[in-house]
């Protein structure tokens, strides 16, 4: 009997939660964490502390690198709740499962298999055995390049606005991480608008967001290989050619449809207009910062905007959205159905099939859950569909622009929010991974027919 017992506890099946699972819980615990250190005293100006619907938001709004935000930052946060919301920025920038793997690197230097898989998840990685090399050379970039542009904003607020040397450092500090990061806080009231007509802070601003945006596996790659682009691989050549395509199309849409607007660019000159144009399209690409009164564009501006958003940028960085590889996945799948080619090639080399199903259901998912938050945020509020569906983008994407509403959305819309920064932070499918109670394999196929489209 004794023998029977103990092959029982043997056989016993344990608990073992998907990677996806693993990553969920890491950033819910930062967050709570987060959340918790926003409400003590400390962190608020004036008496008492911040209210946990408020101290929820912003922790979210760090945690997730995107920047919405329901109180004024500088005004509302003692500086202890900025530092706050700048550690949670650069662990969320990491991703928290990264940065867990990271300090176990330092450590102990080694990882589990378990770790591997779960960090490999995370950032994207293809295989498990350059994966310690791989976060080793994230923290370098990250903290290189935070640094860089640290250098240069300190500089600008000391010598060129006079501030005093501590501040104009943590001022400098605070953007650096926020832009890399792609979080889109700002240590302003107005945001950057401000030093709309700035290039000294403006254009670090808007190199720290576009290096950001790019994705990890692409600035490693870069980093080994910028100057032989026959060993970049099709993610990297994707996300250079949709950045700079974005980029540059974004520009002209804004610059040109706001040249005249009297609230917007109108009253600048032209290199203003170009700078303050680029640097909005920048921004799109999920950092938010924003140097004009978002709440003033044209509505047509918004709606590229919209667009632009949801597109986002890199995969396995710090930007948000679909992630211009599923664009370009599906923009090539269309292409070759117009062009009625049998198979999808990009670059020289053919998509498997499973690329394709992958794209559709990043699409599909994401478009899904933004039409369900702005007809929720429309239901509750008095707001038309305009900057409702700004806003959801914006969350969703984890971008943080916003045409003005989002303080004054009533609890449940500001929930909803929440959600979605959380969904898109994650990513829509690994979201769904995590939720699903167990994984499904198929030992049979069932006969194949084939519907009406179109």
């Amino acid at each position: 009997m004794l023998g029977l017992r103990n092959t029982s506890r043997l056989t016993r099946p344990t608990l073992r939660l998907h990677p996806a699972q693993v990553i969920l819980a890491g950033f819910l615990a930062a967050i709570v964490v987060g959340t918790g250190l926003l409400m003590l005293p400390m962190a608020k100006s004036g008496p008492g502390g911040a209210p946990l619907i408020d101290a929820l938001f912003t922790a979210v709004s760090s945690v997730c690198v995107t920047g919405l935000v329901v109180v004024d930052t500088p005004t509302y946060w003692t500086g202890f709740g900025e530092a706050v919301i700048l550690v949670l920025i650069q662990v969320g920038g990491f991703g928290v499962m990264t940065l867990a793997s990271v300090i176990g690197l330092a450590v102990i230097r080694r990882m589990s298999l378990r770790s591997k898989l779960t960090t490999s998840v995370e950032v994207k990685s293809a295989g498990l055995e350059d994966i310690g090399v791989l976060l080793l050379g994230v923290v370098r970039v990250s903290f290189v390049i935070e640094a860089a542009v640290m250098l240069l904003l300190t500089a600008r607020f000391w010598l060129g606005y006079g501030r005093p040397l501590p501040e104009a450092a943590w001022l400098g500090l605070f953007h650096a991480v926020s832009s890399f990061n792609n979080a889109g806080f700002a240590l302003f009231s107005d945001n950057i608008v401000s030093y709309a007509t700035d290039p000294f802070i403006c254009l670090p601003l808007c190199a720290a967001t576009i290096i950001g945006g790019l994705g990890f596996p692409v600035i490693n790659q870069l980093r080994k290989h910028a100057h032989n682009p026959l060993r970049w691989t099709m993610n990297t050549r994707l996300v250079l050619w949709g950045t700079v395509t974005l980029l540059t199309l974004g520009t002209l849409y804004i610059t040109v449809l706001e040249w005249s607007n009297p609230q917007t660019l109108g009253p600048l000159d032209w290199p203003s207009k170009i700078l303050v144009g680029f640097f909005q399209s920048v921004q799109t690409r999920t950092s938010g910062f924003n140097s004009v009164d978002i709440g003033q564009l044209d509505g047509a501006t918004l709606l590229g905007m919209d667009i632009l958003m949801f597109i986002g940028g890199g995969p396995a960085g710090t930007a948000g959205g679909i992630k211009i590889t599923t664009f370009a996945v599906l923009f090539f799948i269309i292409l070759a159905e117009v062009r009625g080619e049998a198979v999808v090639n990009v670059f020289g080399k053919r998509l498997s099939r499973a690329v394709h199903r992958q794209a559709i259901a990043v699409a599909l998912l994401s478009v899904a859950v933004v039409v369900a938050a702005t007809a929720g945020i429309i239901l509750m509020t008095d707001y038309d569909l305009g900057p409702s569906l700004f806003e959801a983008i914006s969350a969703f994407a984890t971008v943080g622009l916003s045409t003005g509403i989002t303080p004054h959305l009533p609890i449940g819309g500001q929930l909803i929010l929440i959600a979605l920064m959380i969904v898109g932070r994650l990513g829509p499918t690994t979201f769904a991974t995590a939720l699903a109670l167990r994984e499904r394999q198929l030992s049979y196929q069932l006969p194949k027919e084939r519907p009406i489209i179109g």
